[in-house]
């Protein structure tokens, strides 16, 4: 599909579009992560390997973990061990619909597709909208092991229809829908059988045949989704073992406003800002600064699952950044000084006040898009932020020559949260920051498409400037 030009739009709004629309999920957005980081002269390292005998001064390296996650670094010219780190963390899940383990349904003549909620998604923007999928699946290789492989169908091959207003017409007064059973994907009518009684049992329930083996799921699915996943990754149908699957948009995200100062699309919590911190990273290390600079190690985080916890091998809560101070800072002592040293910013999307119901906003704390960096402030502590924090970030957005913006909530609403006060209880300083953006956890979020240069700008600063602003700062 051939998308707008926008000859005179934001050049780093413009990459973004390209790689969210790449990027359906986790799975893909890391992969096109990896390959904007090889780009740019990033090595490919694996957690199983032996790091001493590969990390140099000056090198610039990469690992991922179950497809997922990834953490990227750069060590500086006079690099030692102890040195602390410069992290920016982010996520890479969103709000979707995921593929049941067992998916087969059938009702009145529809093939379904049964599917999980996965995070708090705001679930009726999934209605009415052309939906297809995307994830990984497990193949057999030709040489008989086994591969994960990316998948991603560029066609529309399910929606969920709304109900018409003639059959409910109180639907514009209380609108509510029942999560597991009205909110069922269709894949397609069995027309050949639509006069036949099914043979999948009650409400058209997969059965299992009993000859079939623990590594099959042929009988798990529709014959005709898993024809369309082999046509896909140009396999047999029985070469498929195993998959995650997710529903996604296949509207591209766009640029829109009367002066392109919006983007219109999916997953921009969190995609943005993981863009953001892959761009700024990798054009870092292209600069002359890079070869020059001392002082931290730089470092960026996309983690897994923060939109239900951040509890699992690949979230925030995971071994990934313990592990990487452990292993950059392998004794106690010089353990304890990295951690003593490094700063983290927490980057996770903000609310942005909303023209029609600005009431949701405390009276002093309306970010709008556009408009700079948002702080995102706590007492609670529901974002790691405190005076320090906010005092660097605003030190590092003035040396772009940006704008700052504070959020905190109303006292009479309950605060999101994000990877940051987790993270802080490694005992790094932590700040929670993000850009301004309207319908969070819709099907398509609307942000600022200026918004993506202030967080790569912010992102830059940090990497090149950081370790200078700390020595000028005494608090203990």
């Amino acid at each position: 599909m051939m998308l707008p030009a926008y000859p005179s739009s934001p050049e780093a709004a413009k990459r973004f579009l390209a790689f969210v629309n790449a990027s359906p999920t986790p799975f893909h957005a890391v992969h096109n992560a990896s390959a904007r980081l090889e780009a740019s002269g990033f090595k490919k390292i694996r957690e199983v390997d032996d790091w001493e005998k590969t990390l140099q001064p000056q090198g610039k390296y990469f690992f991922t973990r179950n497809q997922s996650s990834l953490v990227a670094f750069t060590l500086p010219p006079n690099w030692k061990q102890g040195a602390g780190l410069s992290i920016v963390a982010t996520h890479v899940d969103s709000p979707n619909l995921k593929v049941r383990p067992i998916s087969k349904r059938e009702q009145i003549g529809y093939l379904q597709v049964g599917v999980e909620t996965y995070g708090g998604g705001v679930w009726h923007s999934w209605l009415d909208r052309d939906l297809s999928l995307a994830g990984r699946v497990v193949v057999t290789k030709q040489d008989g092991t086994f591969h994960s492989k990316l998948i991603k169908v560029d066609r529309p091959l399910l929606r969920i229809p709304s109900l018409a207003i003639h059959l409910d017409r109180n639907i514009n007064d209380s609108f509510k829908f029942n999560q597991e059973t009205e909110f069922v994907p269709i894949l397609g009518l069995i027309s050949e059988t639509l006069n036949k009684p099914s043979n999948d049992g009650e409400n058209g329930k997969a059965s299992r045949s009993a000859n079939v083996t623990a590594a099959s799921i042929q009988g798990n699915h529709h014959p005709a989704l898993l024809s369309v996943i082999a046509d896909e990754l140009s396999v047999a149908p029985e070469e498929i073992h195993d998959f995650e699957l997710s529903l996604y948009d296949t509207q591209p995200s766009v640029l829109g406003g009367i002066n392109n100062e919006f983007i219109f699309s999916p997953r921009m919590d969190n995609l943005l800002s993981s863009f953001s911190a892959v761009d700024a990273i990798s054009t870092y290390v292209s600069s002359p600064n890079f070869s020059v600079l001392e002082g931290n190690v730089n470092c960026i985080a996309l983690f897994n699952h923060e939109e239900v916890g951040s509890v699992s091998t690949s979230g925030a809560e995971s071994s990934l950044i313990p592990s990487l101070l452990q292993r950059l800072s392998p004794t106690p002592i010089l353990h304890s000084r990295s951690v003593a040293q490094s700063f983290l910013i927490s980057a996770d999307m903000g609310h942005a006040v909303h023209p029609n119901y600005t009431s949701k906003h405390e009276d002093n704390h309306k970010p709008v898009m556009n408009g700079g960096i948002v702080i995102k402030t706590n007492a609670k502590q529901r974002y790691a932020s405190d005076a320090i924090g906010s005092f660097m970030v605003k030190k590092l957005v003035e040396r772009k020559g940006g704008r700052v913006q504070e959020y905190e909530v109303r006292n009479d609403m309950a605060c999101g949260s994000t990877v940051g006060p987790m993270l802080s209880k490694i005992g790094l300083r932590t700040v929670d920051v993000g850009g301004a953006m309207l319908s969070m956890h819709s099907i398509r979020e609307t942000a600022g498409s200026h918004d993506v240069q202030n967080s790569i700008d912010l992102f830059t600063s940090f990497f090149e400037g950081f370790a200078e602003l700390d020595k000028t700062l005494t608090v203990d």
